[in-house]
């Protein structure tokens, strides 16, 4: 995918109604961080025109609303939905306390996306956006042992930058291949891990890429179905 930043999905913006900025900030918590306990209402999600993923009903924990993200237009582009252990940016990583999360981003695909100013268009979401807010969503929730308070930002800006181009590249050596269901159905997906946790990202059959993060929970026992009832995050 040959892309340009401005091409980039916006991360999740503080407040469900602001338009998605076209470009990352410099860290994906740059905004506000995506705090799980400041749960958005359900009506950001009820406004979308796609259908929203979570785990399926395998997963018997814990299930938490983060927050959604809009277009320059309004519309609702992407968000999230969280599973198991509620994060903070200072878990695992650095406290050695044990989180166990899972963090499921729904994309729509759209093949039109307009500017912030309305004068021209964006390239179309693809799998490489679901990968690229799964890796960044997972940024925003690791801290490395040792690192001082005031070097995060550096840190962050260099990580967010190595999740883009690992996005952009879903056909390298950092990438391999993992199958998991879909509404039930095989599906393939694109697969990483590091010292932080798991990224993967795919495409269900009902018109949205999938993205999803976690750590402390093996990717390889998850599986993914349409949310039937909002009710069960909130």
């Amino acid at each position: 995918m040959e892309t340009t930043r401005s091409s980039r999905v916006g991360t999740q913006p503080a407040e469900a109604q602001t338009p998605a900025p076209q470009d990352p900030p410099q860290s994906p918590d740059a905004a506000a961080p995506p705090v799980p306990a400041a749960r958005r209402a359900a009506e950001g999600y009820l406004r979308a025109d796609f259908p929203w993923y979570g785990l399926d009903g395998a997963f018997t924990g814990p299930r938490w609303l983060m927050q959604v993200a809009a277009g320059a237009d309004g519309s609702v582009e992407h968000g999230s939905t969280g599973h198991g252990d509620e994060p903070s940016a200072r878990g695992e990583i650095a406290t050695g306390e044990k989180e166990r999360f899972a963090v499921v981003v729904t994309v729509a695909s759209n093949p039109l996306r307009r500017t912030a100013d309305g004068t021209g268009v964006l390239e179309a979401t693809s799998v490489s956006s679901a990968a690229w807010l799964a890796g960044s969503g997972l940024l925003a929730y690791s801290w490395p042992g040792q690192m001082d308070h005031s070097l995060r930002d550096d840190w962050l800006d260099q990580q967010t930058e190595a999740a883009w181009e690992l996005a952009d590249d879903l056909a390298g050596p950092d990438w391999s291949t993992l199958s998991l269901p879909v509404d039930g159905e095989p599906t393939p997906f694109h697969y990483r891990e590091s010292e932080f946790g798991w990224v993967l990202a795919g495409s269900t059959g009902s018109g949205v890429h999938l993205g999803a993060y976690g750590r402390g929970m093996s990717a390889y026992g998850l599986g993914f179905s349409v949310i039937g009832d909002l009710a069960a995050y909130e």
